[in-house]
C-alpha cells in the first residue's frame, strides 16, 4: 500500500539518528502540524507522560504528552510534533495496529514513522535509512536496502544545514532529486 504523506524512517542499528533526522524534519517543517510515530516491536514498562489510547494481546498504543523528557517520543514533541505517537507492537499485528493509529490522524496529514518493520508492508512517500559508525547493535536491514530510499551517516547530520526532503501537494518527496 502506498501512503504517500509519509515518511519512514529506519536504521542500521541502535543509536543510528533515526529520531535524531525524525526532530531535524519536525523542526524543518514545523509549520505543516506533522504527526510524528514511534514504533517499536519491545515491550518496555511505560512511562510517565504516555496516555493510552488502546492496549490489547500484542500492543499497544498510547499517545506522548510530556515532552519534558529524553524519551525519542518527547524529542519529537519538543521539536514542534503536532501529536506523537507512541505503539509497542509484535510485527505479526504491525498491519492491523498501523491501521489503526492511521484512524487517529486526519487523511492528507504530513507523517514521520519511526519503524523499519512497516517498510515491509508499506511504500512511503520518502524513506529514509539512518546509519552511524557508532551503533550500539546492528540490525540487519539488508533487504530493506534494496529498496528505493535516502541515506544519511548519523555523523553527517550537523554539517547538512536542511534535510533534502519536501512536502508538496499532499506527499513527501527527495527534494534532492
Amino acid at each position: 500500500m502506498f501512503i504517500p504523506n509519509l515518511l519512514l524512517i529506519a536504521g542500521t542499528g541502535t543509536k543510528s539518528g533515526k529520531t535524531s533526522i525524525a526532530c531535524r524534519i519536525i523542526e524543518q517543517f514545523k509549520s505543516l502540524n506533522i504527526t510524528a510515530i514511534k514504533i517499536s516491536p519491545h515491550f518496555h514498562e511505560t512511562t510517565p507522560g504516555l496516555k493510552t489510547i488502546y492496549e490489547e494481546k500484542g500492543y499497544s498504543v498510547y499517545e506522548e504528552t510530556n515532552s519534558n523528557s529524553t524519551k525519542d517520543t518527547s524529542r519529537m514533541l519538543q521539536s514542534g510534533a503536532y501529536k506523537v505517537y507512541f505503539s509497542k507492537v509484535r510485527d505479526d499485528r504491525l498491519p492491523f495496529v498501523f491501521d489503526k493509529i492511521m484512524e487517529l490522524i486526519p487523511e492528507g496529514t504530513p507523517i514521520i514513522c519511526e519503524s523499519p518493520a512497516l517498510r515491509n508492508f508499506i511504500e512511503p512517500g520518502v524513506f529514509i535509512i539512518m546509519s552511524s559508525e557508532s551503533i550500539i547493535k546492528h540490525k540487519n536491514i539488508s533487504r530493506l536496502q534494496q529498496l528505493p530510499h535516502l541515506l544519511f551517516k548519523m555523523e553527517e547530520l550537523q554539517k547538512i544545514l536542511s534535510i533534502p526532503v519536501g512536502f508538496e501537494n499532499g506527499r513527501w518527496n527527495n527534494a534532492s532529486m
